[in-house]
């Protein structure tokens, strides 16, 4: 089993729009997938009362996930996807710690990227591997990000932190899809923000496999206590 947790200490980072899209986009029989919402704002859970179907199952947790995690095994999901406070609480240090690999948001201001310094040193310390995420970013026009994003990736290079080579753009599909319950790819299977969605769920894919020693680390965008 997979334990992916979307975390940072930055509000508005968009921890909790990750993991929707990504829980609707990998959730199916054949790849079951827990959701566990850890943040008292509940707008994972709101997502999921809209989405009326109780696919994919959601917990709540408040102070730790151990025995969520514990039960996940045993039920037989393949992945567990936690969603976590915006700040560096007890909860959130359990939940890295239970992590394969932790994936922190960010958009690309200077507050995201200054916030995101107190995860990485949580993921360090529990020696779990992590990537950062631009998230929310301006589109790109011919093919190039905006200076923005670059500047943004110029600072964490300078903490040593992976950070994947994409972006997930800010669209409105991504908040569309939320506002119906759904994810980008069931929303507009063929738009943009699916795609991008898409993109982002191979990359932690294939970290997961070269965590697990079943690929190379080469092209994955961890970094195992960098």
């Amino acid at each position: 089993m997979n334990v992916i947790v979307f975390a940072s200490r930055k509000g508005g980072s968009g921890k909790s729009t990750l993991t929707a899209h990504l829980a609707a986009h990998v959730h199916k029989p054949s790849k079951p997938c827990l959701l566990v919402d850890c943040d008292p704002q509940g707008s994972l859970t709101l997502w999921h009362k809209l989405r009326g179907t109780n696919e994919p199952p959601l917990k709540t947790a408040s102070r730790s996930v151990g025995e969520i995690v514990a039960s996940a095994r045993r039920a037989g999901y393949e992945w567990v996807f936690i969603d976590t406070p915006p700040n560096t609480s007890a909860v959130v240090d359990d939940a890295i710690r239970n992590a394969t690999m932790v994936v922190i948001p960010a958009r690309p201001s200077v507050f995201d990227v200054n916030a995101v310094q107190d995860t990485i040193q949580s993921c360090r310390a529990a020696r779990k591997p992590y990537a950062v995420v631009m998230n929310g970013a301006p589109a790109m026009r011919d093919g190039s990000e905006s200076r923005i994003v670059t500047i943004a990736r110029e600072a964490l290079a300078k903490f040593r932190a992976p950070v994947w080579k994409g972006q997930i753009t800010n669209r409105a599909d991504m908040l569309l899809a939320l506002g119906h319950g759904e994810g980008a790819r069931e929303y507009y299977a063929e738009g943009r923000a699916a795609s991008e969605i898409s993109r982002l769920w191979s990359a932690i894919e294939r970290s997961v496999k070269a965590i697990r020693g079943n690929a190379s680390a080469n092209g994955a965008m961890h970094k195992q206590a960098a």
